[in-house]
Order: C-alpha cells, then structure tokens, then sequence
C-alpha cells in the first residue's frame, strides 16, 4: 500500500520527492498550476485510476531509491530565489532566442503544408513576450523583495503592500503560460513528427517539449514552494510586530 495519500496536493507530492514528476508526465498531471488540487482531484480532473497512480509513484519511489533530490522546501528564501533565476530564467535567456528562430523559420518553410504551425508561431511569440516581462518583474520586485524577507528580524516596508500583491500577478501570468505551453503541445500533437518534417522541425519539437518541461518545475517551485513561503514568512512577521 503506498504512503502517498490521495488526499496530499500533487505539489506537496513532487516537492518531497522530484522524481516522481516522470509519472505526473506520463499521465499529463498538472503539477505545477495544478498544484494546489489533491492528487484524487487531478485524476479525477484526467478521469486516471487514483489507485493506479499511487501504485505507480509508490514504484518510482522504489526505483529512485538512495538517489539525491534536493528538497527546495529545505532551501532558504535567497538560496531558492537564486537557484530560479540561475537555473530557469538562464535557461529561458538561452532557449528562447533559439527556438523563436526555429519556430519561424519552420512555419516560414512548412507552414503551407502544415497551417497549424501559423497557429503555434502566433501562441508562441505571445508566450515569449509575456514571459520575458515576468522574468523582468520577478528579477526586479518580486525576488529583491523576497531576499529581503529572508532572516529579516521585523516586517520589511513594501511598496505593493503585501508581497500577496505580486505574488497573486505572477500567478495569474503562470496560468497564462501554462494555457500558452498546453495551446502548444495541441498544434504539435503532443510534439509529434510529421511525416513530411525535416530536421529543423524535428530540433523545434525536442525545443518547445523540453521549454513545457522546464516552465513546469519553474512553477512548481514558485507556485508550491516559494510563495507559500514567502506568505507565511510576511504573516510570522507581521504578528510579532
């Protein structure tokens, strides 16, 4: 019988061990927007077996046995907010230049054939505009914010009030993106190769499928790890003051 309760949230799932993510994957169970919802909640939102999955993380569990995951819940505020921008935002400073020119130049080439790739260019430059003004807002207010909070001794004077201002935009935006990234993975039949698809196609595809694996970990340790963080760190504060 596996120790993983149905009723436990998916995030608090993944947050104790991130490799039971592989089967969230396998099963396109939300983990990061999606987060907050009960693992018996996700599946009954994928109509899954809850008794099959708990069966399958409980042999994830077993496979990944003795093998080092780092608890970002452990983390401090500053070492969290580091590893985010070090790991995510580089990621999407590097990838995103890439893949704009792959999805152009794909949809420039391919797209007669194959119009769903107008479709996919049009989601995916809105997607890169909005997520590089939410990386600029995050680096800027929210994160230097944040830094602040860490091991503070009284309650930081904000500008936005409560830091549940921006945190509640950056939320909001996620769910944009996660919408963004799922429009994506549709026109791509889930970042299937079509017969008639070159290289360059192939390299869009591998791209736009790793970007909708890394946005979800970003998430993942925003929405479930470092907010509720933040929020209860604010509150701690406040009462003492």
């Amino acid at each position: 019988m596996s120790s993983i309760r149905q009723e436990t949230a998916v995030g608090q799932i993944l947050t104790e061990r991130p490799s039971r993510s592989r089967v969230f994957e396998k099963y396109n169970i939300d983990y990061c927007c999606g987060g907050h919802e009960s693992l018996e909640e996700a599946c009954a939102k994928r109509e899954l077996d809850v008794a099959k999955i708990l069966h399958e993380l409980e042999l994830s569990d077993v496979e990944n046995m003795g093998r080092q995951e780092t608890d970002w819940s452990k983390a401090t505020i500053s070492e969290l907010v580091d590893h985010i921008v070090a790991t995510h935002h580089e990621y999407l400073g590097r990838e995103m230049p890439r893949l704009t020119a792959l999805v152009n130049k794909v949809a420039e080439v391919h797209g007669r054939q194959h119009p769903e790739l107008f479709g996919l260019q049009g989601v995916f430059m809105g997607f890169n505009a909005e997520i590089e003004a939410h990386k600029r807002k995050e680096e800027e207010i929210l994160f230097p914010f944040s830094k602040e909070l860490d091991g503070a001794e009284s309650l930081p004077s904000f500008h936005c009030g409560s830091l549940r201002n921006p945190i509640r935009m950056m939320m909001y935006e996620h769910e944009n993106a996660g919408a963004a990234l799922g429009k994506m993975r549709e026109l791509t039949n889930d970042f299937t190769m079509p017969a008639d698809g070159c290289n360059t196609y192939r390299a869009m595809l591998d791209g736009l499928e790793q970007l909708e694996t890394d946005m979800h970990w970003h998430i993942h340790k925003e929405n479930n790890i470092l907010f509720p963080t933040l929020i209860a760190t604010e509150d701690a504060l406040a009462a003492n003051q």
